[in-house]
């Protein structure tokens, strides 16, 4: 038995933030955003909405196109680095309360933007070793709460949105998650922090003031490592599967910087046509960004059962993953 991914679909929040409206609160510029990231704007949750209602919105959709009812759902992870609560309960464990899902396991993990592909890993896991049957993984997050919108360096990069996938199973190894990878290196750990709000540095007055609980980033560090972990984990995964970049259907990179995503591409001789590229509409979205762009080109008509899909990711801790799958639910109807 084999996992299988079953259906996509995500969340995106209504209210629209375009550069020019960064240009009335902070010194920047639409064509200095756009030139250094290529984003052109974001979308940000309403103030009552958090994390888990954006959760909430993806994951009827993806339970409703997996073909099965919410009560079929037997595990749910998320990932996210702006949950509900900073310490408990789960967003997970939130988010299967709204779905009128009880006594069955529900938690987060934190792994940045690299996120979407650690839940799949484990889905995986747990899947082929019999464990679940239908496992509702979701990247979620309200980065607007955990952004510092005096920092022109981080607060144009950041948007809100969700992202959710029902992972089942599958004899048919044409229709499964091939393989996965996932890795980390702690020794980066500055490039990407948000220093404020944990035990090393707990919530008081002065923390706040300093604005330590907001996300922190060293860009040109956090660039050139990006492009070479990337291009170097996809290289691997491609070869140890025997797999050309030609027979990729779609490369689906999180979208953090459009530099990024076309210097990643150009190593790995990736066309335009394979590569989903979302970052313009939604900035980065951190664990939401892959689930976001894959259910983009599947409302777009072009996803297809049976296509050949490469994830790749990147992101704080320092993490990073790539995934190779058959897409294996429904078309669009």
């Amino acid at each position: 038995m084999f996992a299988s991914f079953k259906s996509i679909a995500s969340y995106i929040p209504e209210r629209v933030f375009k550069n020019s409206d960064f240009e009335k609160i902070i010194d920047t510029s639409d064509e200095w955003i756009v030139k250094r990231t290529g984003i052109k704007e974001r979308r940000f949750a309403a103030e009552h909405e958090a994390t888990s209602d954006l959760a909430f919105e993806a994951s009827k959709i993806a339970i409703q196109r997996a073909g099965i009812d919410a009560e079929e759902i037997d595990c749910i992870l998320v990932a996210t680095i702006s949950p509900d609560f900073l310490c408990m309960p789960s967003t997970a464990c939130v988010l299967a309360e709204r779905l009128g899902i009880e006594n069955i396991p529900a938690f987060d993990i934190s792994a940045a933007c690299s996120g979407f592909i650690y839940l799949l890993s484990i889905a995986k896991a747990y899947v082929e070793s019999n464990t679940y049957k239908n496992i509702l993984i979701v990247g979620a997050e309200k980065l607007s709460a955990i952004t510092d919108f005096s920092d022109r360096s981080t607060c144009v990069l950041f948007g809100d949105g969700a992202g959710a996938a029902v992972i089942g199973t599958t004899q048919e190894k044409s229709s499964s998650v091939l393989d996965i990878s996932i890795s980390s290196n702690g020794k980066y750990q500055d490039f990407l922090v948000t220093p404020g709000g944990g035990s090393r540095t707990p919530i008081r007055a002065d923390n706040v003031d300093k604005n330590l609980q907001y996300m922190k980033m060293k860009g040109n560090e956090t660039f050139k490592l990006a492009v070479k972990t990337l291009a170097s984990d996809v290289k691997d995964i491609l070869q140890r599967n025997n797999i050309s970049p030609k027979d990729i259907r779609f490369f689906i990179p999180h979208q953090a910087n459009l530099r990024i995503i076309k210097a990643v591409g150009e190593l790995l001789d990736f066309s335009i046509e394979q590569s989903v590229i979302t970052v313009d509409k939604y900035g980065n979205t951190s664990a939401a960004s892959i689930p976001m762009a894959m259910n983009d080109i599947y409302e777009e008509g072009r996803l297809k059962k049976g296509d050949l899909i490469l994830l790749d990711a990147f992101g704080g801790g320092l993490t990073w993953g790539s995934a190779l799958l058959y897409f294996n639910g429904g078309n669009l109807i």
